[in-house]
């Protein structure tokens, strides 16, 4: 039998989407000490991108089942020395239980879950970041219930967040608008695929209308710093600031996947708002990843 993995949100269906949410709002809530349903279970997490929040909830999530997170760089293992990615997979997954790679090229990640005995996390690429989709999802069902139907906006780079963006549009149901510079746009073949659910826009203002959750991210992500100033001039007038949070609903949420530039993608007067709920979307990174573990782990499904 072949493991589960969790490359991308489209290896969920609606259904398990939902699950998730509800199980990880569940974990949030009620947090019992005695339930270790991973004792005796290690996660090797493999990082070739630093990290914060991913780090920080898999190694928490997995302290509080009562397993055990490996922290592996590139620097510590034969992965940084030319090994080859399926020989790496076959060996490291003989030896744990399940395997977190948050790295570059997304070809990684789906290379390794190919040669892995175990289930594998796409904790982030340079295509995808689903895991923040999970964390991002429970927050809006905590705060406003259920996505279905609803518009959200995306405002910015068409990078691996819109990617997913896209994907949780598709699996939830709800309409994307994006508004992005032309240079910067999503990657055609996903956006095509997701159909009518996705739409573009000219401006911020004008995606941002009538939606229940506007989003953003940093204009030079992770691996791009050195387009800063290239970027700056690009994405001048694709800033979330009052002006594109009055276009949406009134009670409409912002969120950030963070670290976020004050002043640059979102202005403080949003982010530090009453409609951002930022820091409950960080903290849900430790309440979906652990619902994701003990479904993946726990074979909940």
């Amino acid at each position: 039998m072949y493991p589960r993995h969790f490359i991308s949100l489209l290896d969920l269906s609606g259904d398990e989407f939902r699950n998730l949410i509800t199980r990880g709002i569940a974990l949030k809530n009620n947090r019992d000490p005695d339930y270790q349903p991973l004792k005796g279970k290690v996660l090797a997490m493999i990082f070739e991108k630093s990290s914060t929040r991913t780090r920080i909830a898999f190694e928490t999530g997995m302290s509080h089942f009562g397993g055990t997170a490996l922290f592996l760089s590139p620097r510590d293992t034969q992965l940084g020395r030319g090994e080859p990615l399926q020989d790496s997979a076959r060996v490291i997954s003989s030896m744990v239980d399940g395997v977190m790679l948050r790295t570059d090229k997304h070809e990684t990640v789906t290379t390794f879950a190919q040669y892995s005995s175990v289930p594998v996390i796409n904790g982030l690429t340079d295509l995808q970041h689903p895991c923040q989709l999970l964390a991002d999802m429970q927050t809006y069902f905590e705060h406003r219930g259920d996505i279905q139907g609803k518009t959200v906006t995306w405002i910015g780079d068409g990078n691996n967040m819109c990617h997913s963006y896209i994907h949780a549009a598709t699996v939830l149901d709800f309409t994307l608008n994006i508004a992005c510079p032309s240079a910067y746009q999503p990657i055609k073949s996903i956006v095509d695929a997701a159909g009518a659910r996705v739409r573009f826009f000219d401006t911020p203002v004008a995606a941002a209308e009538d939606a229940a959750l506007v989003v953003t991210d940093v204009w030079a992500s992770m691996g791009h710093e050195d387009e800063q100033k290239q970027r700056e001039l690009a994405f001048k007038g694709y800033q979330v600031n009052a002006d594109v949070m009055n276009a949406a609903q009134n009670d409409a949420l912002f969120m950030h996947c963070l670290p976020a530039h004050r002043g640059e993608e979102v202005s403080a007067e949003v982010i530090d708002g009453a409609q951002s709920v930022i820091f409950d979307e960080a903290e849900n990174r430790l309440h979906a990843q652990k619902a994701l573990l003990e479904f993946l782990l726990c074979k909940k499904f």
